[in-house]
């Protein structure tokens, strides 16, 4: 039982005062629980399948079950009590949706005694795990009771869109009555198996006002940690790219769904769990004595959350990883990250505006939690795609120097190439220019013939007179008026060249000719 006291559950002691819930003893608040649905759920199933209707969504059952029992309810030794279930037939289908057959969901709820577990949020609910890790039961508020059954419908067609999600799985919805006080519960899937060590656990909600673990909280064995102390503590959680990205699509498409209902103030309940740390540790799957194995309920882990495909968070489901999303930090630590978002039944009611308003009279209204859902959307997918998940960058897995520095002499090799051929071109263009030969000659001024366009006339500089194959400077074509007058048919539009680096480079500026050749003429040009 050390690993699950280290995760937040509260061991039973003798020296340690039992906690209350509405003048209602913990011990016996369980006792009615597991009373309450081992006869609502037994008495569903003789109730025929059938598709859910609109109206399913607001029925309300009630039965009431004295302590010395009556014709349809076992005798208990606990307060007398009524017990109501909220759309039984709709969170049968739920329950359906994710593979739990009413046997499981008896076995694993009314099997064993839950295990109260710690609560490090300011609501004051009370949490309790069922002994196979599958279920946590919280106690709710009215209102968020209320705001839950109003948000059936919309929860049952998203989840029929998308069973895949991080959003919180609803299996039930239950009130337990006792003495004048109403005792309002929610059954949902458990984010963090407490048999898997949690050596750092954060409630994170993209805001940074007051946003930090009380002295009181850090005192604890296994403390929840908030949004500024994940700053201090961790340089982000870095993933495989196609992991990163199935990541943050989840939790693009979750946060949209809750800026549709209008919800916000909700939270990212991440677990992360240390590989290198827990194997100089040893075994820690070590719960009560018994090996444990993984939740067998359907979507409920967190691999399978954000997969698309079910074969991929299959092959990667395994005991030893109990459903983890495999992530490392930026020592390349390897670790197990469990999470899922939390808090989901605060609506942006008239309350939670005017505390935002009083808030950002005093203080940034952009930092303070409470927010309008489309802000703290947009807020909550930002602080987690730049703060807390990171994509593995390639230059991460960089080759190394040797490899780096053949690749460089490779393209130097490459280069050498290139400029070696480019020479030889350029020399041949020389060459062939430099055996040229004047076709006459007529007051000291050469001519060049149109059919051969590679010869660049040029009157060479006195120091270049005796190596004009090699070097030669840019200088223009003269057409003679004589030529002119010969081809009078001929439209000629002068054009321009230069060379340059022993390499000839055409420029033409305006070059249109529409001549009929005579294979036998013959365009004088002078050197």
């Amino acid at each position: 039982m050390s690993s699950a006291n280290e995760n937040g559950v509260s061991g039973s002691s003798n020296n340690r005062r039992e906690k209350t819930y509405k003048k209602t003893t913990s011990s016996a608040l369980k006792g009615a629980i597991q009373l309450g649905i081992g006869y609502t759920v037994g008495n569903l199933t003789s109730k025929p399948d059938r598709d859910v209707l609109m109206q399913d969504f607001y029925v309300v059952e009630s039965v009431f079950l004295p302590s010395e029992g009556s014709n349809l309810t076992p005798a208990h030794h606990y307060p007398d009590f009524r017990f109501k279930t909220y759309a039984p037939l709709a969170f049968r289908y739920f329950r359906e949706l994710f593979g739990i057959k009413p046997d499981d969901y008896l076995y694993s709820i009314c099997k064993e005694p839950l295990i109260e577990l710690s609560n490090p949020g300011a609501s004051g609910s009370l949490f309790y795990l069922t002994s196979d890790d599958e279920f946590i039961i919280k106690t709710v508020q009215h209102k968020e009771a209320e705001f839950l059954q109003k948000l059936l419908p919309g929860y049952y067609m998203n989840l029929n869109q998308n069973p895949r999600t991080l959003l919180p799985k609803f299996y039930g919805l239950y009130c337990i009555q006792s003495g004048g006080i109403n005792i309002r519960l929610v059954v949902m899937n458990n984010v963090l198996p407490r048999s898997l060590k949690m050596h750092y656990k954060y409630d994170l909600k993209g805001s940074t006002y007051k946003r930090q673990a009380s002295r009181k909280e850090r005192e604890k064995a296994c403390p929840t940690y908030k949004d500024l102390d994940f700053v201090d503590m961790h340089d982000g959680l870095y993933f495989d790219t196609e992991t990163y990205n199935a990541l943050m699509k989840t939790l693009q498409r979750d946060c949209r769904v809750l800026e549709s209902f209008k919800i916000m103030d909700y939270s990212l309940l991440l677990g992360v769990h240390v590989l290198d740390q827990s194997h100089r540790e040893g075994d820690v799957n070590i719960v009560d004595g018994k090996r444990t194995v993984g939740q067998k309920v359907l979507y409920s882990t967190a691999m399978e959350s954000i997969q698309g495909d079910g074969k991929a968070a299959e092959a990667l489901t395994t005991d030893d990883t109990m459903g983890g999303i495999p992530a490392k930090t930026h020592r390349d630590e390897k670790l197990l990250i469990f999470l899922g978002i939390i808090d989901i039944l605060q609506s942006y009611r008239f309350m939670k505006k005017l505390e935002h308003s009083w808030k950002a009279l005093v203080y940034d209204g952009d930092t303070v939690s409470v927010h309008r859902p489309s802000f703290y959307a947009n807020r909550f997918l930002k602080f987690m795609s730049s703060r807390v998940f990171r994509k593995i960058q390639p230059n991460r897995f960089s080759p190394s120097k040797r490899a780096r520095s053949s690749i460089s002499a490779l393209k130097c090799s490459s280069q050498e190439v290139l400029s070696s051929q480019k020479e030889e071109k350029a020399e041949e263009r020389t060459d062939r220019l430099g055996g040229a030969r004047s076709l006459a000659s007529l007051d000291g001024q050469v001519y060049w013939s149109y059919n051969r366009p590679d010869l660049v006339p040029q009157t060479p500089y006195p120091y270049e007179a005796s190596s004009l194959s090699h070097t030669l400077s840019p200088p223009s074509i003269y057409v003679t008026d004589g030529y002119r007058e010969a081809r009078s048919n001929e439209r000629c539009a002068c054009s321009t060249f230069t060379l340059e680096d022993s390499g000839i480079c055409l420029t033409s500026e305006q070059s249109t000719m529409d001549i009929d050749r005579d294979d036998d003429s013959v365009l004088d040009v002078y050197f």
